[in-house]
């Protein structure tokens, strides 16, 4: 289970990377059981980019991979095309990392968006990283 403290590290984390790179970003941190823990808008982020995080978040815990891992699959002539419209949709773009504590189980995920997909890859890699900080 991801704790509030690891949530808000997640967060601060994740705000500190975009700031950097100039990037105001929509940040998700869900649960094991894809429940939202914690969120920030950015000044400035993209208000349609507020769903996308979340559900960023939510495909890579529900399959345990990063979100864009699913594209491969979901993409016309894959082997499940239309993947993206099951399970209440899904984004299968770069942004979301599933989060494993340090016996390997799942205890929740990270979703951002508001740049362009490399940027929301990075933001989330640097939220991913404050769980082994």
């Amino acid at each position: 289970m991801i704790t509030l403290e690891q949530a808000r590290a997640l967060i601060a984390a994740g705000e500190a990377r975009a700031a950097a790179i100039g990037v105001p970003a929509n940040i998700a941190v869900l649960d094991a059981g894809v429940h939202l823990k914690a969120f920030v808008r950015q000044d400035d982020a993209v208000l349609g980019s507020i769903d996308i995080s979340i559900g960023k978040a939510r495909t890579a815990a529900l399959f345990r991979l990063p979100s864009e891992a699913l594209w491969d699959y979901a993409k016309p002539g894959g082997p499940s095309p239309g993947l993206e419209n099951s399970n209440g949709g899904l984004v299968v773009f770069p942004g979301g990392l599933p989060l494993f504590d340090r016996e390997g189980v799942l205890i929740g995920a990270v979703g951002v968006s508001g740049g362009a997909p490399s940027q929301d890859l990075e933001i989330a890699q640097a939220a991913a990283g404050a769980l082994s900080a």
